[in-house]
């Protein structure tokens, strides 16, 4: 019997059925249209043999509602009638369907009765929003149809609410489809019934899920669904691990692991379609209230303050869109980032980086609209990548938790895999081991989440957070991953961007990402052998304290079982053994020899007794081509030569501050270029907030009213803050302020201060040293992501470091006024 047979005898109710299940033919929705119309007639003969009379209609409703039916779903009908019915009647079509096993979900009801139930019990009134003709009297069923709709688009406000909160529900008891090893393909977050969801919104005409690839993503599911019928003979959801190798056979699948790499893409394509409308919704109903609210006051016009404006302002005030400025080319909107007016998207390949940034850094996701455009329109990254997008990424991955959602929209319209193409073989791929909670992907982006946390704890927070990223790359290839993952990577780092020796320490963490805890944990520790393995691998203290974070965040990443506290304290043992025998390894980093421009500047401001200063666009990346290839200059490199004063760092600091100039490093240093005295040459990478840098006249005019004392810096930069206060943005970790040990200089004190990024940071260091009394001998300031790393070299007025006492005042002095 094919697909196109139908039941002719209601005597024999079972026959079409059991000859659609037991078909070998593919599964598919025409296997489950077949099967709906089988159990269509079946019912639709059932209504005629029991003689119902007229003001009855049979109506699927659910799942069979729409039309579909896998093997073992269930029956759900609704007995429609308009006035009193004979007992015998419903009994004469349920008793038939019982007896021949299917599993029915019935009632009986008047349109009215229906409507009030929907009302009170929000699962029955989606069911009804399928509700399809089977048998009877049409008309009626039009008449539900029509009442059931316009009641749902009537409590839309107030029900939206309800249904997200079902799907929360859903998503704690039964997790996430696309991570999980035996999913439930219905109930679990982007399983089927979020689709259910997500076709109830669209029915409110107040939003719609983004439908490209949304339907598909649902057919796949659902085959996968039949075929796990099929396979087991139940109706279960749960595709567990003994019946995933049979599904897989069943769908001409190559085998379980790529049967359930399909439903996890599936699954993400209809969780991010939910998250798109969810937000959406959230922005209809946050707009109807206000609106509401607006007509309480226009009411009601002396319940609010009188604020003088006539009705033509206040209509441009409704009407109005807030958008506040992120980073270049890149506003808040509506709560999500979107592209600014002026944004060229087609001439600024590290847009979508830099708005990915932008948004995660201030907890907000990038719009729907935004990220499709942004893939559609972007052009590649020029290889090596330019400076400005290697930052861009370690920002983005700086943010933790924040950046999950902006990664997960970036996946979604391909940019993940355009940034990093090994990224592909590693996509939803699945993990079949027990300790894991999350696909390779996923783990990865958790374990950057993680190493977020711990990046006070090293000197290079950006090659922390890449490695998290890159760590089990080499799983998606044959073979040892740690090995595969080293080869990976010291082909990927040089195209991002990373210099040799960054390269190497990245292929280093890579290779030895599981080092320190398998030796930790398998090796006695009061062997010398054991350390040695460790120095073996790693060279320098710097390199120790990736390695120690990249192995915990790792490790929390992966699960519960795999980190613990006597896992921590083996592996914070090993790593303090080891620490001891590279102590002294990581030592000071050696000035260059002034330039000839540098020499000239401190000549000149010697001799002349002013500040000397000199600008110069700097490209965008170390591709000389870049510019070319439509990378904007990245921002100036600034010189400013200065004799010798009180306060220079924090005042110059401060006046870039002004001037929406974030400082990507700075060097501070003392010459005496002519034997007349010392002078501070202070070297900025500097890059504009916005995009637009400032006329050199302008800066070097303002940088000489603050050295004179004719403006104020700390008043100015107050009052722009009191003025437009920055939104509070994501929890970061805790500044860390600390004197190095003695080793670090033999000359002067050296004050280490790691902190997030933020407008005016060294400014307050810089006001918060002067302050303490101190001379800033030498700094090194950088900025790596959204991580400041900063050295201060100090002494007292005579020119000695600081005594043990002393220097805690000062750091603690600094730490105050980070806050």
């Amino acid at each position: 019997m094919t697909t196109e047979t139908r039941p002719s005898d209601p005597a024999d109710p079972t026959a079409a059925r059991a000859a659609l299940i037991a078909d070998p033919g593919p599964v598919g929705r025409p296997r489950r249209e077949a099967l709906a119309r089988a159990t269509d007639d079946w019912l639709a003969g059932l209504l005629a043999a029991a003689g119902a009379p007229p003001g009855v209609a049979l109506v699927a409703v659910g799942g069979y509602g729409r039309g579909e039916l896998s093997p073992r779903s269930d029956l759900d009908v609704l007995l429609l009638h308009d006035g009193p019915i004979a007992r015998e009647l419903p009994e004469r079509i349920w008793y038939p369907v019982w007896d021949a096993g299917a599993k029915l979900d019935h009632s009986v009801r008047t349109v009215a009765e229906a409507r009030a139930v929907a009302a009170a019990d929000l699962k029955a009134q989606l069911g009804l929003l399928d509700a399809r003709h089977l048998a009877g009297d049409p008309a009626l069923t039009a008449e539900l149809r029509s009442a059931v709709f316009t009641d749902w688009r009537a409590s839309a406000p107030a029900r939206l609410p309800e249904l997200r909160e079902l799907g929360r529900e859903r998503a704690e008891r039964h997790g996430e489809l696309s991570f999980l090893l035996e999913p439930d393909l219905k109930e679990a977050r982007g399983g089927l019934r979020d689709v259910v969801a997500l076709n109830a919104v669209a029915a409110t005409w107040l939003a719609d899920a983004p439908r490209d690839g949304l339907d598909a993503a649902a057919l796949r599911l659902a085959d996968v669904r039949d075929a796990l019928h099929l396979v087991t003979g139940r109706a279960t959801e749960r595709l567990s691990l003994q019946d995933q190798d049979q599904v897989a056979e069943r769908l001409g699948v190559l085998d379980a692991d790529s049967l359930l790499r399909q439903v996890y893409e599936a699954a993400r394509t209809i969780a991010y379609a939910g998250d798109v409308t969810w937000r959406a919704v959230d922005r209809v109903l946050a707009d109807r209230a206000g609106r509401g609210r607006r007509a309480v006051r226009r009411a009601f016009p002396f319940t609010a303050p009188f604020t003088g404006a006539g009705r033509g302002a206040g209509a441009v005030a409704r009407g109005a869109v807030e958008r506040r400025p992120l980073a270049d080319g890149v506003v808040e909107q509506d709560g999500e980032a979107v592209l600014a007016q002026g944004a060229r998207p087609a001439a600024d390949p590290v847009l979508p980086l830099r708005a990915a940034a932008a948004a995660a850094q201030n907890g907000l996701t990038v719009s729907y609209a935004t990220v499709r455009r942004l893939a559609a329109e972007c052009r590649p990254l020029p290889v090596p990548w330019p400076d400005e997008a290697r930052e861009q990424l370690v920002t983005l991955l700086g943010a933790g938790e924040a950046a999950v959602p902006v990664w997960e929209a970036m996946e979604a319209e391909g940019l993940v895999t355009r940034l990093l193409p090994d990224w592909e073989r590693v996509r939803c791929r699945p993990q079949r081991n027990a300790v894991h909670r999350w696909t390779v992907d996923r783990h990865l982006v958790e374990t950057a989440v993680r190493a977020a946390a711990m990046t006070r704890r090293v000197a290079r927070p950006d090659l922390l957070l890449v490695a998290a990223l890159l760590h089990d790359i080499g799983k998606g290839w044959p073979g040892d991953h740690s090995e595969a993952g080293e080869v990976i990577v010291r082909d990927l780092a040089p195209r991002m961007g990373f210099g040799p020796e960054d390269t190497r320490t990245l292929a280093v963490l890579v290779r030895h990402h599981l080092t320190l805890v398998d030796t930790a944990t398998r090796r006695d520790p009061d062997d010398p052998a054991t350390v040695e393995t460790i120095i073996k691998a790693v060279t320098t203290l710097p390199e120790l304290e990736l390695l120690h974070a990249l192995t915990e965040a790792d490790a929390l990443a992966t699960g519960p079982a795999a980190w613990s506290g006597w896992r921590a304290s083996l592996v914070d043992g090993l790593v303090a053994r080891a620490a001891d025998r590279l102590a002294g390894a990581g030592t000071a980093p050696v000035e260059a020899a002034p330039t000839a421009e540098q020499e000239r500047l401190a000549i000149e401001a010697a001799r002349t007794g002013e500040p000397a200063l000199s600008l110069r666009a700097q490209a965008g990346g170390a591709d000389p081509g870049a510019e070319a290839m439509g990378v904007e200059p990245m921002g100036v490199e600034l010189t400013l030569a200065v004799p010798d004063r009180p306060g220079l760092l924090g005042t110059a600091a401060g006046v870039l501050a002004l001037h929406r100039l974030a400082v990507r490093s700075a060097g501070l240093r003392e010459l005496d270029p002519i034997g007349a005295g010392p002078v501070l040459l202070l070297s900025w990478r500097v890059a504009a907030e916005f995009g637009e840098l400032p006329e050199a006249a302008r800066l070097r005019a303002d940088l000489r009213r603050a050295l004179d004392g004719s403006l104020d810096v700390a008043r100015r930069l107050a009052e722009r803050d009191a003025a437009a206060p920055r939104r509070k943005g994501i929890p970061t970790p805790p500044p860390v302020v600390a004197v190095a040990p003695a080793v670090a200089s033999a000359t002067a004190t050296v004050l280490e201060v790691r902190a997030h990024d933020a407008p005016g940071l060294l400014h307050r260091i810089g006001r918060a040293l002067d302050g303490a009394g101190v001379r800033v001998r030498t700094a090194h300031v950088s900025t790596l992501g959204a991580d400041a790393v900063d050295s201060f070299y100090l002494t007292d007025g005579e020119g000695r470091p600081l005594t043990a006492g002393r220097a805690g005042e000062v750091a603690a002095a600094v730490r105050a006024a980070l806050g």
